[in-house]
């Protein structure tokens, strides 16, 4: 066999093996776990603010734990029957908030591509983790006031802060730079994320940035891999431009953070600015997106996972030793 023949086998052998190593934690979804939104946005919407009292008392019965939370929300008790009558009856009939309703009732009229999402998000959380209890998945609508109502047995999805994010009104709510995820598509990674951050507390090493980094890196390599027809920028909440933008620079954020001294340093300032949402990381550029430590953590959590193939999922989330897993990665952007 000639070099010619020999050199075409060489690179299909790499690109195969390659492919192998990225896939290596793909399952069969044919069958997934099943997943069937709890629709209480449409039911309160659905309320007759003739009789509402009979609509609060049969949500309340139906849902006692999430409407404890629900009502929370407004600053109420459950036992407040008048009061929260009253706000029910004010949230349904502000003229405002009814055009906000009726976009709501429009962009989740179907809502079956989201609950697939879910499902796959599901079932591979079920086949990699069995022991995790799966909660419900409710929508409701707040008025603006939340967009995640967390408990063990459920997790409430606020639709009107999933609008979209060009719509129009989030511009008179919050900053351009938090848009990004209030969109429909965000909905699947929001919830599988929420799963992921209950069940997976940041223990070991915490002062810091690298491991507050690293922390947040394993959580996006999880997401990437449950939710494996999720885009990258969905994943970690950017822009396109904003991805483009970190891979463009990639080798200057690292060498930024090097030269600074900021990987090891335990100053809390210093790690919110690279951890929190902003409208930039501001140790490193005006022109970057926010939370550019979380996106170097995500890197760092693939290199070291394309390295040590002998790594499952359970030993990566088990493993909190920071210092260990930046050493094998073998980063090098």
């Amino acid at each position: 066999m000639n070099t010619r023949s020999i050199l075409p086998l060489f690179l299909s052998l790499i690109f195969l093996v390659s492919c192998n190593n990225n896939n290596r934690f793909k399952i069969d979804t044919s069958n997934p776990v099943k997943v069937t939104v709890e629709r209480i946005d449409k039911q309160i919407l659905a309320m007759d603010t003739s009789d509402i009292l009979l609509d609060i008392s049969e949500l309340s019965a139906k849902y006692p734990e999430f409407y404890a939370e629900y009502i929370a929300i407004w600053e109420m008790e459950p036992a407040d029957t008048a009061d929260i009558c009253q706000l029910f009856h004010e949230f349904l009939t502000d003229t405002m908030l009814i055009s906000v309703h009726k976009d709501v009732e429009k962009t989740f009229d179907n809502i079956a591509a989201i609950e697939r999402k879910i499902s796959i998000g599901y079932t591979y959380i079920n086949h990699y983790f069995p022991e995790i209890r799966l909660p419900e998945i409710y929508f409701f609508v707040g008025g603006f006031n939340r967009s995640l109502i967390t408990r063990n047995t459920f997790i409430g999805i606020g639709t009107d802060l999933y609008l979209g994010r060009d719509y129009e009104r989030y511009k008179m709510l919050t900053y351009d730079y938090l848009t990004y995820n209030m969109d429909p598509e965000s909905i699947p990674v929001d919830i599988i994320s929420t799963i992921l951050v209950n069940v997976f507390r940041q223990t070991g090493g915490k002062d810091r940035l690298i491991d507050n980094m690293l922390y947040q890196g394993k959580m996006l390599y999880l997401l990437s891999i449950f939710l494996p027809n999720e885009s990258n920028e969905n994943i970690i909440g950017y822009s396109k431009e904003h991805l483009k933008w970190c891979k463009r620079h990639e080798t200057a954020i690292w060498g930024t953070m090097i030269d600074q001294k900021d990987l090891f340093s335990t100053n809390y300032s210093l790690i919110r600015k690279y951890m929190n949402d902003a409208p930039f990381t501001a140790p490193v550029s005006q022109d970057s997106p926010g939370r550019l430590g979380a996106w170097v953590g995500w890197q760092i959590v693939k290199s070291y996972m394309e390295r040590n193939t002998d790594v499952s999922l359970r030993d990566l989330v088990e493993e909190n030793d920071y210092q260990k897993i930046l050493e094998e990665s073998n980063y090098r952007p």
